[in-house]
């Protein structure tokens, strides 16, 4: 479809932003629907995010938040009339000249659990931004008690508390029979492993928010000790859809059209 004056633009505002593939997922996404809308990645510095939604939502397009600015998306929409049940935003749009936000990773971490065949038990959180507040809230809909690992102390505490204010149990990492890596740590072939195998003795089930092609070796790591384990290339398409659905209440999300653009990308 051509791109004119008419199609609603759609972006993903974070730093860094190159790698990502839900470009190619959600233009997928809209030609299958033959929707006049274009998505694109703009690298922005979170100072900028204000003035860059501001424009998005009165052409009409909208967008989504990737770190490390999600935790800052929900306050600069929050000025605009947004509101988000967690201080956290990786979806905004606008509905009759009204600004929304929500935060749509949390239905694909448990969407992505689901087809993991995660074992009912705690989860060990590890880091503590804001894919860790996500997956915080998905803890909170699941109904399970988290445990929390982070190189900061301080942000651990913040996030055991946020827990706590929200009824969410406290458990002990060496006991959670899932994990999830809500950090960076595995974009690059030169990053640690967020956590050794040999540190979560009891973990069963697997799942790494980052996603790459040939996966991580995060992800192989632990499939190797025999967990089930996934990177995040289902939590991008069920966190995707669930944001489609938001920019165009009345259509299904084409999925499948969205799973096989991510899959192609990264063969």
């Amino acid at each position: 479809m051509e791109i004119g004056g008419a199609t609603r633009v759609y972006a993903l505002l974070g730093d860094p932003v190159a790698h990502s593939l839900s470009p190619c997922m959600q233009n997928a996404a809209f030609r299958a629907l033959g929707l006049d809308a274009v998505y694109v990645a703009l690298r922005c510095a979170e100072g900028s995010l204000g003035g860059i939604i501001d424009t998005l939502l009165r052409q009409g397009g909208g967008g989504n938040v990737t770190v490390p600015h999600k935790e800052a998306a929900a306050a600069a929409l929050a000025v605009r009339g947004g509101h988000c049940e967690l201080p956290v935003c990786n979806t905004f749009w606008s509905e009759n000249g009204v600004t929304q936000c929500a935060e749509t990773d949390s239905d694909g971490i448990l969407a992505a659990l689901t087809r993991l065949g995660a074992p009912a038990g705690a989860w060990c959180l590890i880091g503590t931004g804001g894919s860790a507040r996500a997956a915080l809230r998905a803890a909170g809909r699941a109904g399970v008690p988290v445990a929390v690992r982070s190189r900061s102390i301080e942000r651990a505490a913040r996030l055991r508390a946020l827990a706590a204010e929200a009824g969410i149990g406290e458990a002990d990492a060496g006991e959670c029979p899932v994990l999830i890596n809500c950090t960076p740590l595995g974009l690059s072939d030169a990053d640690p492993l967020p956590v050794h195998p040999e540190e979560v003795p009891s973990a069963r089930t697997a799942l790494d928010l980052v996603y790459r092609r040939g996966e991580t070796e995060w992800v192989r790591a632990l499939r190797a000790t025999g967990c089930s384990a996934a990177d995040g290339r289902e939590v991008l398409v069920e966190q995707g859809a669930a944001a489609f659905e938001r920019w165009y209440p009345k259509r299904r999300a084409p999925r499948e059209v969205m799973r096989a653009a991510v899959r192609a990308a990264l063969a």
